[in-house]
């Protein structure tokens, strides 16, 4: 009886939840879930690799399966979601240019500050080892084109379901709180990272989260984002194929002739 008692107050209070925040919760974790366990590369390595590593461009594949999948999986799964699901228009969780003045200023000004911090912390073949993530990209400019294209395509997708399917998914419910709210996930996807990185993800998490509830949009968050990660990707292929590390004039007139 008891139980009986329990289980109808469980109900009830089920049925008073906000419809809207449950489904975006529940498909965040269940996106999320797919992700990491099926579009991911350690998927691909266990599953498709063996088929695939008599093809040359066997690692560049891997990247753009991931890329690719995990666009379909965080970005047309989450807009199927928001058409059939929630009825609402995809303008309402970000996918427009909104405050345009803002947004580009902003991002602007951030690539600007990040641009030296990149060319002085890319100064070292320690860091330039790790950049691009697919090393083979670094000696192959049509590799390397593929492979920024695909990231992209994933980086689109990855400010889509945090600084747009979630963060305004919850927006109504949560006000500014939504911004710490979608930032806990963010952070906690970058656990197996360099500890400073991984602690950064908390400031950088709450900041593009802020830049996407200020302007109305996530877009500026993939302008960002992705202006950074090709920034690194560009400057460390530029002095691995120069071998130079130096952080003078001369240096990077040096870099600027190993593009051609």
């Amino acid at each position: 009886m008891q139980l009986r008692h329990e289980l109808k107050k469980l109900i009830g209070i089920i049925k008073e939840l906000d419809k809207k925040v449950v489904t975006i919760f529940l498909s965040v974790a269940v996106l999320q879930t797919i992700s990491y366990y099926i579009t991911s590369r350690r998927f691909f390595r266990v599953n498709l690799f063996n088929y695939l590593q008599s093809d040359p461009d066997v690692f560049l594949i891997e990247y753009l399966y991931w890329f690719i999948s995990d666009f379909i999986t965080f970005f047309i799964l989450a807009v199927l979601i928001i058409k059939i699901i929630l009825k609402e228009r995809l303008t309402d969780y970000g996918l427009t240019w909104g405050e345009h003045k803002i947004g580009l200023s902003i991002s602007a000004i951030f690539l600007v500050v990040m641009l030296p911090v990149i060319w002085f912390f890319s100064a070292t073949p320690e860091f330039v080892e790790k950049y691009p993530h697919l090393l083979s990209a670094r000696s192959d400019w049509g590799e390397f084109s593929m492979y920024e294209i695909g990231m992209l395509i994933y980086m689109f997708s990855w400010e889509f379901i945090w600084r747009g399917f979630m963060l305004f998914g919850l927006k109504d419910k949560f006000g500014y709180y939504a911004v710490l709210i979608q930032m806990i996930p963010f952070v906690i996807l970058h656990n197996g990272k360099p500890f400073a990185e991984t602690f950064g993800a908390i400031g950088g998490g709450i900041a593009l989260g802020i830049l996407a509830f200020r302007t109305n949009s996530f877009l500026y968050g993939v302008i960002t984002h992705m202006g950074i990660m090709f920034s690194i990707d560009f400057i460390c292929t530029l002095r691995f194929r120069a071998n130079d590390y130096g952080v003078g004039i001369d240096s990077f007139l040096n870099l600027i002739t190993n593009i051609f």
